[in-house]
């Protein structure tokens, strides 16, 4: 893999992380909205990963041998996740229905800020390849002076 390739694919994986960090604080921002624009309480959103491969321009494609299994990632979709709304008792909500019950939104906190973490510690693993990356070319270039 050469230098530029790592670097796209560090790239790659930064914005990915970026895109679910936000998915997650989309989640957790509306973890008590009953309401929405298209009816009923907030669902939770997923974002979908996809492998990409990481070919730059055509000359890259017919020349590298070397680079043709490296892959990226990108979020291919943001998913709802359709699991039913959970039930709280809570008769005086405005949202309640005729037995009493308000329908939450399935997101789950604790499950959320989990998620958040995992992502965080994605994030900073891909920083620190694209930092290792960008140190060995600038050891190389040492090598010459």
């Amino acid at each position: 893999m050469d230098f530029f390739s790592s670097m796209r694919v560090s790239a790659s994986g930064l914005e990915a992380q970026m895109r679910r960090m936000n998915t997650i604080s989309s989640n957790i921002a509306n973890a008590e909205t009953t309401r929405t624009e298209e009816g009923g309480p907030y669902k939770r959103k997923d974002a979908i990963f996809e492998a990409n491969a990481d070919k730059e321009t055509f000359g890259e494609i017919l020349t590298n041998k070397m680079d043709e299994n490296v892959q990226g990632v990108l979020v291919s979709d943001i998913q709802q996740d359709e699991t039913p709304p959970r039930l709280v008792y809570n008769p005086n909500h405005p949202d309640a229905n005729a037995e009493g019950y308000v329908a939450m939104p399935n997101v789950n906190t604790v499950e959320e800020m989990a998620n958040m973490i995992s992502a965080q510690r994605s994030y900073e693993a891909n920083i620190t390849a694209l930092n290792a990356a960008k140190e060995m070319a600038a050891k190389a270039l040492e090598i010459g002076r």
